[in-house]
């Protein structure tokens, strides 16, 4: 058996990989000086000036330019104790609370420990009149004019939300940008910490939420603030730079050289297979095609690829594994989804309970969510599964949910856990996974990154309008006829709002990609295949091309019938691409035109520049709707204008 993938808890709350990691070498830690009632901290191009009376900070740069980095904590506070400056540290007290400013790898550092449980609305960013555009890591990420009348209007669904750091955003960062200068913020305490969306005169800001609680481990509130050069992307830059110093990544590189067979990832499209799309013949078909390079997932129902199909899929060189989640129960009576029936005890006695004592509703509110911790005390019942579940030959695993991190506290007294340990939890099974076949599972936050080798859905920045459109069957599709549910093959028109806020390229950042790009393989989401969205078609095959991603499709016999042809030139064109880029780094991001449309991405040290004309217009020479691609070496762009679908 091969290394199982491990995890160590780092500051705070954020869990990342271990592995050779050596101590970081500490320098001596610039002074602090207190002018006046304020505390001032050196930062990496200027300093920072905090109010211990308010927790307002601001930023005074080398060109003598001040900015508000954050408006007063939105809670009384309570009156400040006296300021003490010592070891390259400025701390102070507030009733029940002790707050500690530093400075850390050039960045601002203010850390609050509270005494009691309790709850902060602090850091209030985005408020200085000098800030135009808002980044978050919304799936693969976006940039928001703050003042657009329609970002902040209920059609955005975007202005009074609140998303959680360690599940709502796939990373615990986010920034501020305008005037050719930015701000980044990154919660080191994700678990207990969200984001809130606030619209005010007209105007969007954020405002960071941190419960205290003791149970939950998360009495510690820390954030770090870095000024940036104003690029959408410089947050994400700035977090890849604090998970390196924390040794919070695992690149890609070293999962294939621990697995070889996570490089069949590389140049590899994702399918969902149905009907003939999952026997030797469909998959015969594939490759007849031209498809040297993919990876086919099968739902957990009680028609999964069989062995010999199997065995044709890795003939072909793919990979090849079951849809499952470990996440949820129903009576095994009437349960209606085979991933979520389990022998006893499972239903009920592994269930969630809440602090009533009641079973805590599973998703959609059938059967229950269940304990991470239930299992971890059992862990035959996950081998059981594992094994059952890959008796085919399977060399790949889809483990939805658990890399996404709708994270569960259980009461229960038999197998009682918080948050933390949950991720724990999830961190270790998934690592065991991960030893032997080539793991994905849904969304990968920055937490579970290094522990998987792939994702479906960090590259979709869902809003709740997918949530209500799915729940519409009749608009939506369900999971009827057999062998191409609605749900997947029924394509749909959004309306405008949603198409809006998810998929127009020019609010469309890679801040997933300039963090986690040389670590983990990121898709669209498993009900979002291609062909789900006719209108968004093209734009989303640049928008992979730009980013270096696969395409999320599904197939059956008539999926192929109809664009067979049309996806293995699309594989073909990715593929080379993928194979000069996957293990690089995105190191450059820019958007060449006023109105965002015409966007271009570099990988490595020149490994791949990629340009997409989004626009109505040729740009440059490039078309309306194409992509050119250049691999180190090449004499002429690569390019690709893939049409309406």
């Amino acid at each position: 058996m091969r290394r199982q993938r491990t995890a160590a808890c780092l500051v705070g709350a954020l869990c990342v990989m271990t592995g050779g990691l050596g101590a970081t070498s500490q320098a001596a830690a610039p002074e602090i000086e207190l002018d006046g009632d304020r505390v001032v901290v050196p930062l990496a191009g200027g300093r920072a000036v905090v109010d211990p009376a308010t927790l307002e900070v601001e930023a005074r740069t080398a060109d003598g330019r001040g900015w508000q980095l954050s408006a007063p904590a939105a809670e009384p506070l309570g009156p400040a104790g006296p300021v003490r400056v010592e070891d390259g540290r400025a701390s102070w007290r507030y009733p029940g609370m002790t707050v500690t400013a530093s400075e850390q790898a050039g960045r601002l550092s203010i850390a609050v420990h509270a005494g009691r449980d309790s709850e902060m609305t602090w850091p209030v960013t985005g408020t200085d009149p000098g800030v135009s555009e808002m980044q978050f890591p919304r799936g693969e990420g976006l940039s928001v004019p703050v003042a657009d009348p329609w970002w902040n209007s209920g059609e955005a669904r975007l202005a009074g939300s609140e998303a959680e750091m360690a599940g709502g955003l796939t990373m615990p960062f986010w920034g501020h940008s305008g005037a050719g200068r930015g701000v980044s913020y990154i919660a080191e305490n994700d678990i207990g910490t969200s984001l809130r969306f606030v619209s005010q005169r007209g105007r969007l800001h954020a405002e960071a939420v941190h419960g205290f609680s003791a149970r939950e481990g998360t009495l510690d509130h820390t954030v770090t603030f870095a000024l940036t050069d104003g690029s959408p992307v410089a947050p994400a830059r700035d977090y890849r730079r604090w998970l390196d110093e924390h040794g919070g990544r695992e690149t890609l590189r070293r999962k294939i050289a621990e697995n070889p067979q996570v490089g069949k990832l590389v140049g590899a499209f994702h399918a969902y297979t149905w009907g003939q799309a999952r026997t030797p013949e469909g998959v015969r078909r594939l490759r007849e095609l031209g498809v040297d390079r993919m990876w086919l997932g099968y739902d957990a129902d009680d028609r999964p690829m069989s062995p010999e199909a199997t065995k044709a899929a890795k003939d072909a060189g793919y990979l090849v594994g079951p849809y499952d989640s470990w996440a949820n129960a129903q009576d095994p009576a009437q349960a209606d989804n085979p991933s979520s029936r389990w022998p006893a005890p499972v239903w009920q006695d592994a269930c969630v309970r809440k602090a009533d004592g009641e079973v805590l509703p599973g998703f959609r509110d059938r059967g229950c969510y269940l304990s991470s911790e239930a299992f971890a005390r059992n862990p035959r019942l996950m081998a059981d599964r594992t094994r059952e579940m890959t008796a085919n030959g399977a060399n790949s695993y889809f483990l939805d949910v658990d890399g996404a991190g709708e994270l569960h506290t259980d009461h229960s007294p038999a197998h009682p856990m918080n948050k933390e340990r949950d991720r724990r939890n999830r961190l270790d099974r998934m690592g065991r996974l991960a030893g032997d076949l080539v793991l994905g599972s849904e969304s990968a936050g920055a937490w579970s990154a290094p522990v998987v080798s792939y994702n479906h859905g960090s590259s979709t920045p869902v809003s709740d309008h997918l949530w209500e459109l799915e729940k519409d069957k009749e608009f939506w599709g369900g999971y009827a006829p057999e062998g191409a549910p609605q749900a997947f093959f029924k394509p749909v028109e959004l309306p405008a709002d949603a198409a809006k806020a998810m998929f127009a390229p020019q609010y469309r950042v890679p801040l997933y990609q300039t963090v986690l790009h040389d670590s983990v393989i990121g898709t669209d989401r498993w009900e979002l295949p291609w062909s789900k969205l006719p209108r968004q078609a093209t734009d989303r095959v640049l928008m992979a091309m730009l980013h270096n991603t696969p395409l999320n499709l599904v197939l059956n016999e008539a999926e192929l019938d109809a664009h067979g042809a049309e996806i293995a030139a699309l594989q073909r064109y990715f593929a080379p691409l993928h194979q000069a880029a996957a293990t690089e780094p995105m190191t450059g991001f820019r958007r060449l035109t006023p109105d965002h449309l015409v966007q271009r991405t570099t990988f490595g040290d020149g490994a791949l520049t990629v340009t997409a004309n989004f626009s109505q217009q040729a740009h440059d020479g490039l078309p309306a709707g194409c992509v050119d691609a250049v691999v180190k070496g090449d004499t002429a762009p690569r390019r690709l204008c893939p049409g309406p679908l």
